[in-house]
């Protein structure tokens, strides 16, 4: 069965990083959840707003449509699926199946990360908010989001089932 490997976790986490480098590593196609994002969502963000659960329908919806339409057998998501309502939400519309791993990272880290971040909506003032949100799936593969990009590379491809053929 195709499926959808999603790199998870909190902003700032390292997630579009990492799953590009997954995705480059097995020649699998990429989707950054970032790009799916409405112009409201991307302004209530980048006011400091959160997005509730009805902010995020569309967003899902799109981002299941892209991964859908790709006809390899594996495809990798950077998105934060940071609630029960998105994770249920990707595996409900996802005609494949749905694989978490979520890159977790200590809260210092990450605001330091996202305080250094150079033209992203996403500010630091919302920190909080994405920590009290998160909620890891039972299943999802943890992995030390503070590792060097090609460990946490070669722990993720190990993480996963084999990729079907193509």
């Amino acid at each position: 069965m195709k499926d959808l490997v999603v790199i998870m976790g909190v902003a700032g986490s390292g997630k579009t990083t990492t799953g590009r480098a997954v995705a480059e590593a097995g020649g699998w196609p990429f989707i950054e959840a970032d790009e799916h994002h409405s112009d409201a969502n991307r302004a209530k963000m980048t006011a400091g707003t959160p997005l509730t659960d009805a902010d995020r329908v569309d967003w899902v919806a799109s981002m299941t449509a892209a991964a859908n339409g790709m006809p390899a057998p594996r495809v990798v998501l950077a998105c934060s699926a940071l609630t029960d309502f998105v994770q249920t939400a990707l595996q409900a519309q996802c005609t494949r199946a749905v694989h978490f791993i979520w890159l977790d990272v200590p809260k210092d880290q990450l605001a330091a990360r996202m305080a250094s971040r150079e033209g992203h909506f996403m500010p630091v003032s919302l920190l909080e908010s994405q920590l009290a949100a998160l909620t890891v799936p039972a299943g999802a593969a943890r992995m030390d989001g503070t590792v060097p990009t090609d460990c946490l590379v070669t722990a993720i491809r190990a993480a996963l089932p084999p990729a079907d053929p193509a």
